[in-house]
């Protein structure tokens, strides 16, 4: 006796649904990152929203080419190296969110010694009066 279509279909989908999640898996394993390289990025972001661009440039620029170099050795299948530059580019990312909130704090500081000043200068002005 032949088999019908009916009876194939069953087996037909098993085997595309199999074949659609080892190419779901195989893709994530190749753009798998690692969490050196997550945190890395992380870390570059958070100093990219405090104005490391303005306060600190150069440890920015070091962070972000330190990254970029991370995730091409993690694409070229070289762990180690990967893991060395993630870890530098976290660094420095976080020197340079350090080095701008240090920035904004110190510029708060200033302002608010000015206005402090301005303030006693004019309670000696009223007492001379």
């Amino acid at each position: 006796m032949f088999s019908s279509f009916a009876q194939i279909r069953r087996p037909l989908h098993v085997m595309a649904a199999a074949f659609a999640l080892m190419l779901a898996f195989g893709v994530q394993a190749q753009t798998a990152t690692t969490p050196e390289l997550d945190a890395a990025r992380v870390a570059v972001q958070r100093a990219d929203q405090a104005d490391a661009d303005q306060y600190a440039p150069e440890a920015i620029a070091l962070a972000r080419q330190s990254l970029a170099q991370a995730q091409a050795a993690h694409s070229q299948r070289d762990r180690r190296l990967a893991l060395d530059l993630a870890l530098r580019a976290a660094v420095e990312a976080d020197l340079a969110r350090a080095l701008s909130l240090e920035a904004v704090a110190n510029a708060e500081l200033q302002h608010q010694r000015a206005q402090v000043e301005d303030l006693q200068r004019r309670l000696g002005q009223e007492e001379t009066r």
